[in-house]
Formats: structure tokens, sequence, C-alpha cells
């Protein structure tokens, strides 16, 4: 468990249940999995979202230190893909682009999709830290403490 004592209650359930659904997405546990996501999704969605996009945005930043192509986006849902549809049946490809394409900030804000679930941030996030060799609670505590230093950053 990550010791994340001065975090507000909402922000440690939801460090909990993504260590824990990307653990079980790495061991390709699939009710540990589902009972992990269903953890996330009874949380506050837009805080769910902005962990794992920071989560995903700087795992790409260290992937390609010298910049990412969108050649280098197509490996990286290629690859998430390939290993989840081994165990995860329910995949939805375009989940996959709406979580890559958010991460980056370049996603269609003109199309109405719905937003997609925690699951696919997560097998995105489990699929990159495999491909990293590393663990996610070093992960979870940097993205939570750059998304804790831009809210308090004062705008111009």
């Amino acid at each position: 468990m990550i010791p994340t004592p001065e975090w507000p209650p909402t922000v440690r359930a939801i460090a909990g249940a993504t260590d824990d659904a990307i653990g079980s997405a790495r061991a390709k546990a699939k009710d540990a999995f589902a009972e992990a996501i269903e953890k996330l999704s009874s949380e506050d969605h837009v805080q769910v979202a902005a962990i794992h996009a920071e989560m995903v945005r700087s795992l790409l930043e260290e992937l390609h230190p010298d910049g990412l192509t969108g050649e280098d986006v197509q490996v990286a849902l290629s690859s998430a893909v390939r290993s989840a549809v081994e165990w995860y049946p329910d995949l939805d490809v375009h989940g996959f682009v709406e979580v890559l394409t958010g991460a980056l900030g370049v996603s269609d804000t003109d199309e109405k999709r719905p937003s997609p679930g925690a699951e696919h941030a997560v097998l995105i996030l489990a699929d990159l830290l495999v491909r990293r060799s590393a663990a996610a609670d070093g992960y979870i505590l940097r993205a939570v403490a750059e998304i804790r230093r831009a809210q308090t950053m004062e705008m111009p």
C-alpha cells in the first residue's frame, strides 16, 4: 500500500484502487481486476482520470526521452491492446485511443463519445509499466504530487 496519510480520503482510495488494478492487470487476474475497477468507478471520475492521465504522460515521456512521435503512440496503443486482449475480452479500442490522446492533450473535444472507463487507462498503465520495468507506486505518488503542485500554482 502507498503511504499517503496526508492525502484526502478520495485520493487515497483512488491511489489504492489504481495500484490494486495495475497489479491485477499485470497478473492477468480478471476477478481482482474487475473488483479494483469497480472501486475506481465509485470514485470521482475527474480525479481518477487526472491521476491516470498524469501517470500515462509521465511514463510515455520516460519511455521516449527524445520526444514522442505518432508512431510511438501507435506502438503504445498496439502493445496495450495486444497485452490486454489475451485475458480481458471486454476491450474497446476507442477507449484506449481516448485515454492516450487525452493524456497527451490532443483529444477531439468536438466528438461526443462517453468517457472511457478506468479499465482502459489501467490496462495502458500496466503495459507501460511492464515496458518501463517499473512499479506503479512511484508513478502514483508523482502524479498526485504534480496535480497538487499544478493546483496550487498561481495563474498569470
